[in-house]
């Protein structure tokens, strides 16, 4: 036995692969979790009944403990009295970790332009998928629920908390403090 040590530039490969298929395995594994504060929850449960199925694209079974999720699923209007309880559930969450915002107001405070609402969850917790809508159509959620796949196989995950400026073009509403004043 000699003394000489392997190249491990030659073994790139297999952690090429191995983080494909783990990539592959996760798309079609989703334990979501949803945090339903507003009317957007009666499509949301819409799109998991049997017409829509959710199921074939492995996201058929919600999980109610942040703990055994991997997707969080933010439905409805988010109040500055409960974006606390957001942050600690999805601090609650097991890495890796994904947020999808369900509905207009979830992603933009939608047409709520007052101190109570929060403009957006993209301000308290990462957002990985957008979903507009007042509320958004099944097969908007479909969607959505396509493209996290393709976001969960390809390893892209959103960092921070980027607020409003981070937001996909359609989605970059101002906040317009003029309309408070009179």
């Amino acid at each position: 036995m000699s003394g000489t040590k392997p190249d491990l530039s030659k073994l790139d490969w297999m952690t090429t692969r191995i983080d494909a298929a783990l990539g592959w395995a996760r798309k079609f594994s989703l334990f979501q979790y949803p945090f339903v504060t507003a009317c957007c929850g009666m499509e949301y449960m819409a799109t998991a009944c049997s017409h829509y199925d959710v199921d074939r694209f492995g996201a058929g079974f919600p999980r109610f403990s942040p703990r055994q999720a991997d997707v969080l699923f933010v439905v409805g209007t988010v109040s500055h009295k409960i974006a606390p309880m957001l942050k600690r559930v999805y601090d609650q969450m097991v890495e890796p970790k994904w947020v999808v915002a369900f509905g207009v107001c979830t992603c933009t405070g939608g047409f709520y332009d007052n101190y109570a609402t929060v403009m957006g969850i993209d301000t308290i917790i990462p957002v990985d998928v957008y979903i507009p809508g007042c509320p958004p159509r099944p097969e908007n959620v479909l969607d959505g629920l396509i493209k996290l796949q393709e976001k969960i196989q390809s390893g892209v995950k959103a960092t921070l908390p980027l607020g409003p400026s981070a937001r996909p073009a359609e989605l970059q509403t101002p906040h317009r403090i003029e309309a408070h004043t009179s």
